[in-house]
């Protein structure tokens, strides 16, 4: 049976034309998300004690290299549908079109590039990273909200949306599913969920349980949350881009639990202080360097002070030769 949904709402992807040119939700979405990155990396930046200086270059760097292999993902996971027919497509815009998976595999490479070239921490730099990932996730999945994107099959759940007819996928056309009366999983929904948890789990963490982690295990834990609920959620899509059968998105999926798993045991293998020692160092390092900078400061404001205290003149020699000088003068 129907079930009215709470939200039956079909948004326009357009938030605005500037002249000829369309700006999309897509984007702000996207937008908003990198802002919500910089806030979050900054503020374990610092708190870390690392150069938070360096995010916004690092963000520049991983956000060209996620949008490229975001893009190139995408590209081939619909080429089919969208792309084969006008190939030209894939370099027009809007560029509404990412694939996570493509995007943190470049990301990642760009980010693990850019710390070895500012001879940063790999690791600790990871655990900055990874909870903004989740803020990303949490944001941007939105975009796929306004493009009427990333749904699964037909529900009665009250939380279903409806999906405009031009935006079915072949699986489900109007003709058999009614726009009217038919209402989909919101995946994109369940995805922004997951992001909103995770971030507060991994901050939470990176507090809490900073004694018994050790440096890049939030990485890890990034990588395989995000997995597991992916390769759940694949499961309800029917346009899945395949391999030999398998849902591409299950592949990467395994690949990213293992490689999260093997950064958890490798950290654990090899010899090093946990997150909270870690942190506790860098930081003492920099108390060290303020209170070297203060004193040397103190030192500068001693010498200009004793350096103009011997060049003032003696206020009362001298009154007593303008005395003489007057008495003669007359």
């Amino acid at each position: 049976t129907y079930t009215a949904p709470m939200l039956d709402i079909t948004p326009d992807p357009i938030f605005v034309h500037l002249g000829p040119i369309p700006v999309y939700w897509y984007g702000i979405c996207y937008a908003i998300g990198l802002i919500a990155v910089y806030i979050v990396a900054t503020s374990e930046a610092r708190r870390k004690g690392l150069d938070d200086e360096l995010v916004v270059n690092g963000m520049i760097i991983i956000a060209i290299a996620a949008l490229i292999g975001g893009r190139a993902y995408h590209v081939i996971d619909q080429w089919n549908r969208l792309y084969a027919d006008d190939p030209i497509k894939v370099f027009l815009p809007p560029y509404t079109g990412l694939g996570v998976y493509g995007g943190l595999i470049t990301g990642t490479v760009a980010g693990v590039a850019y710390a070895k070239w500012k001879r940063q921490s790999i690791w600790a730099w990871a655990d900055v990273i990874a909870p903004a990932l989740f803020a990303m996730q949490m944001i941007g999945r939105w975009g796929n909200f306004f493009n009427q994107e990333l749904y699964g099959p037909p529900t009665n759940l009250p939380w279903g949306l409806p999906i405009q007819c031009v935006h079915r996928i072949a699986a489900y056309p109007c003709t058999t599913f009614p726009f009217e009366t038919t209402r989909f999983i919101p995946l994109f929904l369940y995805e922004s969920i997951s992001g909103l948890v995770g971030l507060a789990v991994l901050l939470f963490l990176a507090r809490r349980a900073g004694r018994w982690l050790r440096s890049g295990d939030l990485l890890g834990i990034f990588f395989i949350w995000y997995a597991i609920i992916r390769f759940v959620l694949e499961a309800l899509r029917a346009d899945n881009w395949t391999f030999n059968g398998i849902p591409t998105a299950w592949i990467f999926s395994a690949a990213f639990i293992v490689a999260g798993a093997a950064i958890l045991v490798v950290r654990r293998v090899a010899a090093g202080p946990s997150i909270a020692a870690d942190d506790a160092a860098r930081l003492a390092v920099l108390a060290a360097a303020r209170d070297a900078q203060r004193e040397a400061e103190d030192d500068d404001e001693d010498w200009a002070e004793d350096e103009a205290w011997d060049d003032e003149p003696d206020a009362a020699g001298e009154a007593a030769g303008g005395g003489e000088d007057g008495e003669g003068d007359e």
